[in-house]
């Protein structure tokens, strides 16, 4: 599989400065925070990856707040409508989510900076007292909904009460790809074809609106990662079991009503030595539109040696 690192920036996170494109650029808002993990940040293999996006999630919409000088999130358009932060893209890499156990003390370490009128970025570095476990990106845009509401007419807004972004440093890696695909301007990612192809497996899901969905009516963005797992336990079963995820990249673009359904496809699949990875898109079983694509590479379990 081809690499394709976000490796397009470096930070010096004494100073909280970020070198794109030759610039210096400041982050809006940075902070840092040490969690106690137990039952509810863990899963079978380690760190949860569920409670992380959530976690994390949580940490960008506080941090958008206080970087517009709010002290709880309060959005609104100019009809009074609430306003929301989506995400449109996600990336996690590096990640050894397996190395966290009960009672570890994990560190996240936040960031967050403007990209464009509509769009903010997040970065999101985990520690343990033994060393790096990862490194999660996050791009959002303001969005509202049409006067007929639903989740099929949002729009994108521009928030106000947020600092001006800097010129010359509008674009992100993260952002980028992800207009890239939804404009069917890439040809690939992460080494897999995104061109139309038939797929290996198709499963139908019907989300949940009491566990799948959040407080803003919306299929939470973490659904979208379970229902991409949900489908790996059913064609990987015996590697999924005990598998971490190393890499996913997950670029997003519509989303459903409570009562819509889900076809999930697994596009391609590949085996390697050590890991496997797969690319999965997720559409809106009622009329085929496209809501997500998902890029993981997962580290399988290695097997105990015979004992002689």
């Amino acid at each position: 599989m081809s690499a394709f690192h976000p490796a397009l920036s470096a930070t010096d996170t004494r100073r909280g400065i970020e070198i794109v494109a030759g610039q210096q650029c400041r982050w809006g808002r940075a902070e840092t925070d040490t969690y106690l993990l137990g039952m509810p940040q863990l899963g079978l293999n380690g760190l949860s990856e569920t409670w992380l996006l959530k976690e994390l999630g949580h940490r960008h919409w506080m941090m958008l707040a206080r970087l517009a000088g709010q002290d709880a999130p309060r959005f609104t358009d100019e009809r009074g409508a609430p306003v929301y932060a989506a995400f449109c893209a996600l990336s996690i890499y590096d990640a050894r989510l397996e190395a966290a156990r009960e009672n570890d003390h994990l560190v996240i370490s936040s960031k967050l900076r403007r990209l464009s009128r509509t769009q903010m970025l997040s970065r999101h570095e985990l520690n343990l007292p033994d060393g790096d476990i990862g490194v999660v990106e996050m791009v959002s845009t303001f969005v509202r909904r049409g006067a007929e509401g639903g989740n099929h007419s949002v729009s994108r807004f521009a928030a106000p009460g947020l600092p001006p972004v800097s010129p010359g440093l509008e674009n992100h890696w993260l952002a980028a790809r992800a207009a890239a695909l939804r404009a069917g301007r890439a040809d690939a990612h992460m080494g897999f074809s995104v061109r139309q192809a038939q797929p290996r497996k198709v499963a139908s899901f019907d989300p949940c609106p009491s566990q799948d969905f959040n407080g803003a009516g919306l299929l939470y963005f973490s659904s979208f990662v379970s229902f991409a797992d949900r489908m790996e336990w059913s064609f990987a079963r015996e590697k999924s079991l005990g598998a971490t995820t190393v890499r996913r990249d997950v670029f997003f673009s519509g989303n459903i009503d409570p009562g819509e359904t889900l076809a999930v496809s697994l596009v391609e699949l590949r085996d390697y030595t050590e890991t496997f990875a797969h690319h999965c898109q997720i559409l809106r079983e009622q009329d085929g539109a496209p809501l997500a694509r998902i890029f993981t590479v997962r580290r399988a379990p290695t097997k105990p040696e015979q004992s002689r």
